[in-house]
């Protein structure tokens, strides 16, 4: 008996161990991530909406593909030697938010190859506004295989997000400054 509760005491401080790891590497701000790869700049691209897009629906395939609050990160290979850094757009920042119900994971940057939320290809109201009463977007939109809903607002702006579905309704704020995080997963309807 006093074996089973070791072990399992064991398996649960190592499943938290793990946990706290994997959150504390979500939300560790890049600057401290420490890489021994080949980074390969590339400036802006015209088609960067549509080669986001792209890796989000899984139409191009990378390793992993993540989105910063000013770069598109992708390393194509598993051995990560070399990674493709895009520069974004100088007047559009992304953010993807994953509205839930019951299921959600921490998240600050986020991966285009690898978040995935719980409400796939739903239908959504999404109603957002800036400070200043700006209407940027009221329209409804479908979430993604990957259950995230992909977004383009204005920089250096601070929005109210409102987001319904069936019935449910939620609302949140974000910003997009220099930064701040491009995954959402803290909306629950």
């Amino acid at each position: 008996m006093k074996n089973k509760v070791m072990i399992a005491t064991l398996v649960t401080l190592l499943v938290v161990g793990v946990g706290v790891y994997l959150f504390a590497l979500a939300v560790m701000p890049e600057s401290e991530i420490e890489s021994e790869t080949d980074v390969t700049k590339v400036e802006e691209t015209d088609n960067m909406k549509q080669m986001v897009n792209d890796y989000s629906v899984g139409t191009l395939v990378a390793h992993n593909a993540s989105i910063t609050s000013h770069e598109l990160i992708v390393t194509e290979t598993e051995d990560a030697e070399t990674q493709l850094v895009y520069a974004l757009p100088d007047d559009e920042f992304f953010v993807s938010i994953a509205p839930y119900i019951e299921n959600t994971h921490p998240c600050a940057i986020h991966s285009l190859t690898g978040c995935q939320g719980e409400l796939v290809t739903e239908d959504f109201h999404v109603h957002i506004e800036d400070t200043d009463g700006n209407v940027i977007l009221s329209d409804d939109i479908q979430s993604l295989p990957n259950g995230f809903i992909d977004l383009w607002v204005p920089r250096d702006r601070h929005f109210t997000i409102t987001i319904s579905h069936d019935g449910k309704t939620a609302e949140g704020e974000f910003s997009s400054f220099e930064g701040d995080n491009t995954c959402i997963t803290t909306i629950q309807l």
